[in-house]
């Protein structure tokens, strides 16, 4: 699979380090570099690339402000010498971030990360169309993630959180959550409907693994749950105790 990008940086010792990093990586192919966000707006709207290495600190537009003009699946990696800009650049969805000056294997890292990324995708999108709801006998699923297949049991899921592009999903004894490209509708329809409820348009949760309800929150552990409006009728009429929320 083969990667369009684009770079934007307003330093040209920048761009030439990426674009050499670029042409030494296979999956990538550069479809153009700019010297400021305002001159790649037009040309990224006409013809979008699939990855954008963007600059964040620019004069005239910068890099947080371009990213959120951008149209289609343009995916972001920004590029800065500022660390402290880490945080405000995953607020606003970006694939990664790398810290300048930025070494080939970070860079290589960055880009797997991207074409992760699209194959996910593609191959969510090749099967968007066959049939998804697991059998009521069936006790775990199999989920993608990274480069691999990860089989879950069901009846060790908490919950589910979804992202943007992605869904987290909790598992008992587990101290990290598995990361998929999966939208929630796509997660929901896999799930048992007599297992598994939406509380939340961002959040799926297993009652059965419910302790403490509070404020119209579930509690699992030190993270809290909300129990939005639009699902909390539904959420009481399941678990059959209408006691348990005001």
């Amino acid at each position: 699979m083969k990667l369009t990008c684009a770079i934007i940086d307003d330093e040209p010792l920048a761009i030439s380090l990426l674009e050499s990093y670029v042409n030494k990586t296979p999956f990538l192919e550069l479809a153009g570099k700019y010297n400021s966000a305002v001159n790649a707006l037009p040309e990224l709207n006409k013809q979008p690339v699939d990855l954008l290495f963007l600059d964040i600190q620019m004069p005239e537009l910068s890099g947080m402000e371009f990213s959120r003009m951008l149209e289609g699946n343009t995916r972001v990696i920004f590029t800065t010498a500022f660390e402290q800009y880490a945080l405000d650049s995953y607020k606003v969805n970006a694939l990664d971030y790398l810290l300048k000056p930025i070494s080939y294997p970070d860079f290589l890292k960055s880009a797997n990360k991207a074409l992760q990324w699209y194959e996910l995708l593609n191959s969510n999108e090749a099967g968007k169309d066959a049939p998804q709801t697991v059998p009521p006998s069936i006790k775990s699923i199999f989920v993608k993630t990274e480069y691999k297949l990860v089989q879950i049991e069901l009846c060790k899921i908490l919950y589910i959180e979804g992202l943007k592009d992605y869904i987290k999903i909790f598992v008992e004894d587990e101290p990290r959550p598995v990361l998929s490209l999966m939208s929630m509708k796509s997660m929901e329809e896999m799930l048992p409907t007599d297992h598994f409820i939406r509380v939340h348009r961002s959040f799926i949760v297993q009652p059965e693994k419910i302790k403490v309800i509070e404020r119209n929150r579930i509690v699992f552990g030190k993270e809290y749950i909300p129990i939005s409006d639009n699902y909390k009728q539904k959420f009481m009429g399941f678990l059959g105790q209408r006691s348990l929320l005001p």
